[in-house]
């Protein structure tokens, strides 16, 4: 059974950065066999995505909302998955959650992964 773990989530002020991390583990197959993506969602919002990264990490999607701000990268040695955000924006704001899904190619819709963290909080103070 696939388990994946988040870190990394705290309190930042406005115009600071973040990293957090997605540890895989107990997948049955290779953990670059599986796409991973991270998704979002604050109090009373729907889960968003965020970004997402194939198997081989040869095709990245970012949201718009956090072009240019945040970038998603991963480990296959280390079966890691990292999302670093800068810029950070009281917008986002949300419990990040890293997900899974049993294909190569990356998708932006939660629907679509198999596998989900608990989550970790992410605060931006204005």
């Amino acid at each position: 059974q696939v388990h994946l773990v988040e870190s990394g989530g705290g309190l930042v002020q406005a115009g600071g950065s973040l990293r957090l991390s997605c540890f895989f583990s107990g997948g049955a197959f290779s953990f670059r066999t599986y796409a991973i993506g991270w998704f979002r969602q604050a109090p009373g919002e729907e889960r968003e995505f965020v970004a997402a990264i194939s198997g081989s990490a040869g095709r990245i999607q970012y949201a718009d909302s956090v072009k240019g701000r945040f970038t998603i990268s991963r480990d296959n040695a280390k079966n890691t998955v990292d999302l670093q955000m800068n810029t950070l924006k009281p917008e986002d704001t949300a419990v990040y959650f890293c997900a899974a899904r049993r294909v190569v190619l990356v998708a932006d819709t939660p629907g679509r992964y198999d596998y989900w963290g608990q989550g970790t909080q992410v605060t931006i103070s204005s």
